[in-house]
């Protein structure tokens, strides 16, 4: 910048559409700029608004511009938008013909203009350039109403277009770029102005003297050199969202709000697909070190995302984000290879077209390129014309339309390692361009646009358990979406808040202690109950075989799942009178004495492989069995929780279904449910509606199925601020599919759901200890009491429960007394500064897979097991 540019006293506000369409959005934006220029939390600033259209305007304009060569249909529309603007200065209590009469004539003026028919680019800018005039006129005369003195100003005034390289007449006209480098005299001759604005997005001085326009996203655009001209302390962009995500929040409730980014990676994030902010606003704040902040309309006292240069560099994977309608470009002839020129020759063809390529693979024989869906792309013939002059070098093969998805993050090149499941959810589709960014900011898959809205949720899910996000999540993400759209909600807090002196005096008779709450069990097993669709009920045993816990589960009508000849022994044990036919025995390669065992019980068998059937086929003969299938992918929390795909041992995969079928038929063996369970922790309620129709399409292959069993593995919250399980979600979704195919029973298998909650593990504290400024928290429950965190790096909430009530400390790690380095059951928490020798930490949801995981590793006692049942 010049070195004479001193630093502005604005702050620049930008409003889109929908925050400009009602009124009690502009009183928020008065009361902001209210705000801003009184200084309230912050030093007084001047204020500039820019304001796009009302919500759906832009669209209606441009409808017009498009039926150009229609008089009558322009001048229908023409009075449609007439009407909107009188109608919406009724509602703001304002004089439309005070305020509007000459923009609404100027409009209708447009309708009869000599450039009309002929549809000219200068006409059609000054067209769409309507719904901005219009709004920020409405907008000014409002704030004046409620007392705010306010000013309208011409963005056409301060905003220049200039051309670039290769530009076609269309884009120097309706999608230009301005120049946003000012000077002090520039700035002092802003100043003159009154310190309240409000002007217009998208809007700018053609080069001709005439009107241009940035085109989609232009008001944000606007604000950003508005923001780079006058060196302005920031730029806040106000929208419906309170910034940017890991992922599109609407399509994935889970992402987490991104706190704070370097411009680098938020114009990643934005060019890759996200929504909330237009990618070509970065770069002049960037260039100006403008800060921008992104923030809610409809939630102003939150803080959003910050983008500027002191975000720290933090290493890890950010956001994953998807672009629809991309169009690939497939060109391909043997005379490529090694022919000097052949690229250029093809590149100058695009650049001829004024297209612009965004990824390229190439190989010996076939270069690949993709055109994001431009407006020069969308709204003319130019894609054809391209082709037929490509066709003039090479074979041409148009792909579309498919959607990009983008992993956006620092050193993706060092995380590969770390996204293996990433991976192998890509390897089940069709993928038809790979691309890395040479900045090591972004790796882009590019599949069917119709795939983008299933896969979005899944890979997530995998990335946020993947590690390759940054770890210390504090300094990147803030709350998830499904966090902020509960804030408000009465939320009931944990069983054991209400319990504290009762534990505490359990935790004098000897620590770890595992402490089961039967209310809790029984609250969760009454709501899966209540999922009508749902016709059998298995408890999944392996997750806590406790026996008064089996016996209130029977009590609400749970059958039960067992995976071990041991553990079929442990049930009939707690309850001799059950009945065998509420019973299913699940094994993975057990031998042969455990089936012969199960049979002979008369339970419910699961094979999940050929070879007992062939080996043993005795075992079989005349019985009817459950097949467990695995449906080619799995799910889950982490790695060693996925029990699906080639890398899992369990099920038989589809396609050896039918050697299956033909060796179960020799031997007079029924296969009466067909069974798939992918794995733990997941969230996503469409999954069992999903395996429930893939298992369906497989028993009309076989004929004899009559119980379609979908597994378990309902995720749980972990974190304190974590939401629940959607139960009432997941009813509706079992509900639909089951109507679907009403002929097969229908049963599921949960053991999490229903008991993690209902389990603390205590433990005692023995040693705090300050080293090399790691504060480390020892208790005498390590890994041998609870594998979880150290087998799959599982997070369990903390606390001091001895001083429950104190004020968070200093980060700590907890851990335990084994002798290994992954001995460690908790990362920086924040307990009490207080915490010494003897107290009682809690450590919760270790209900499922706690106990029964448990060894005596280094000799160390494995933990006692109380229940409560109050």
């Amino acid at each position: 910048m010049p070195s004479d540019a001193a630093p502005a006293d604005w702050i620049v506000l930008k409003f889109g559409g929908t925050s400009v369409s009602r009124r009690n959005r502009w009183d928020t934006i008065g009361r902001l700029m209210r705000e801003r220029h009184e200084g309230r939390g912050d030093e007084p600033a001047r204020v500039l608004v820019v304001v796009s259209a009302l919500s759906g305007v832009t669209n209606e304009l441009q409808a017009i511009a498009d039926h150009h060569a229609d008089g009558d249909e322009v001048a229908r529309r023409i009075e449609a938008l007439v009407l909107r603007h009188r109608s919406y200065c009724d509602e703001l209590a304002i004089d439309a013909d005070a305020v509007l009469g000459e923009r609404l004539a100027a409009l209708r003026a447009l309708g009869d203009d000599a450039r009309r028919s002929a549809g000219s680019l200068a006409w059609q800018a000054e067209v769409m350039a309507q719904g901005e005039l219009l709004s920020s006129t409405l907008g000014v005369a409002y704030l004046r109403s409620q007392g705010l003195a306010v000013d309208w100003l011409d963005a056409r005034d301060w905003l220049d277009a200039q051309s670039l390289p290769n530009q076609n007449d269309w884009s120097r006209r309706l999608s230009v770029s301005c120049r946003y480098i000012g000077d002090s005299a520039l700035r002092a001759r802003f100043n003159a102005n009154a310190p309240l604005l409000i002007t217009q997005g998208f809007i700018a001085r053609a080069e001709d003297g005439g009107t241009a326009i940035l085109g989609r996203g232009g008001s944000d655009t606007s604000a950003a050199y508005f923001g780079a001209l006058l060196q302005a302390r920031r730029v806040e962009i106000w929208t419906d969202v309170p910034g940017m995500f890991s992922a599109n929040p609407r399509a994935v409730p889970d992402a987490r709000l991104l706190s704070r980014l370097d411009y680098e990676e938020a114009q990643e994030i934005a060019t890759t697909g996200a929504k909330v902010l237009h990618p070509r606003c970065i770069h002049p704040c960037r260039e100006a070190r403008v800060p921008i902040w992104i923030r809610d309309t409809e939630r102003p006292e939150m803080a959003g995302t910050v983008i500027d240069h002191r975000a720290a560099t933090v290493p890890g994977v950010k956001a994953i984000s998807s672009r629809r309608g991309i169009v690939l470009v497939s060109m391909e002839t043997i005379g490529m290879w090694q022919q000097v020129g052949f690229i250029s020759d093809v590149f100058e063809r695009f650049k001829r077209h004024g297209l612009s390529i965004d990824l390229i693979g190439s190989s010996e024989a076939n270069v690949t390129v993709s055109l994001d869906p431009s407006d020069n792309l969308v709204n003319s013939n130019v894609l054809d014309a391209l082709c037929a002059d490509l066709a003039e070098v090479c074979r041409v093969k148009v792909i579309a339309p498919c959607s990009a998805i983008t992993l956006v993050g620092r050193g993706m090149r060092s995380l590969l390692h770390k996204l293996t499941d990433v991976w192998s959810e890509f390897g089940r589709e069709r993928v038809h361009l790979i691309s890395q960014s040479s900045n090591d900011l972004n790796l882009t898959f590019v599949v069917d646009e119709g795939l983008v809205d299933g896969m979005m949720p899944r890979l997530h899910d995998l990335l946020t358990h993947s590690g390759a996000m940054p770890v210390d999540v504090s300094e990147v993400f803030g709350p998830s979406w499904r966090q902020i759209e509960s804030q408000g909600r009465p939320r009931r807090p944990a069983w054991w808040h209400g319990q504290q002196q009762r534990l505490l005096d359990s935790a004098k008779k000897g620590t770890p202690r595992y402490v089961y709450h039967l209310p809790t069990v029984r609250e969760r097993a009454r709501a899966l109950a209540d999922v009508g669709a749902v016709d059998r009920r298995f408890y999944a045993l392996k997750a806590n075989s406790h026996p008064q816990i089996l016996l209130a589960l029977e009590a609400e009508g749970f059958g039960f799942e067992c995976v071990s000849q041991a553990e079929l022994e442990h049930l009939f044990a707690v309850l001799p009178k059950l009945d065998p036919t509420r019973v299913m025995f699940t094994p993975s390669f057990a031998p042969r004495a455990e089936f012969a065992a199960a049979m002979q019980r008369d339970v419910w068998v699961t094979l999940d492989s050929l070879y007992p059937l062939r080996q043993w086929p005795e075992l079989f003969a005349g019985r009817q069995i459950a097949l467990r299938i695995d449906p080619g992918y799995g799910l889950g929390h982490h790695e060693k929780v996925r029990t699906g795909g080639k890398e899992a041992k369990f099920g038989l995969p589809a396609e050896t279904l039918p050697e299956f079928i033909v060796a179960a038929r020799a031997n007079k063996t029924t296969i009466t449910v067909l069974h798939a369970h992918v794995g733990s922790g997941i969230q996503d309620v469409k999954h069992w509606p999903q395996v429930y129709a893939q298992l369906v399409n497989l028993a009309e292959q076989i004929g004899t199925v009559a119980a379609i069993d979908v597994g378990g593995g309902i995720g749980v919250p972990y974190a304190p601020d974590a939401e629940p399980f959607d139960i009432a979600a997941f009813a509706a979704a079992m509900a639909e599919i089951k109507s679907a195919w009403p002929q097969y029973a229908l049963w599921i298998e949960p053991g999490r759901y229903l008991v993690a909650e209902s389990g603390v593990l205590l433990a005692k504290v023995t040693q705090v200890v300050a080293k090399l400024g790691v504060r480390r928290i020892g208790v005498d429950a390590g890994m041998n009491a609870l594998m979880r965190p150290a087998l799959y790096n599982a997070w369990h909430e903390i606390v001091n429960l001895t001083r429950l009530d104190d004020a968070d400390g200093l980060p700590a790690e907890v851990v335990g007394p084994i002798c290994e380095t992954s001995d460690v059951l908790g990362r920086r928490r924040a307990l009490p500064d207080a915490t010494i020798e003897g107290d009682v930490l809690l450590i919760a949801t270790t209900g499922a897979y706690g106990f029964v995981m448990a060894n005596r590793y280094n000799l160390r006692a494995l933990p006692v097991e109380e229940v409560l049942d109050v």
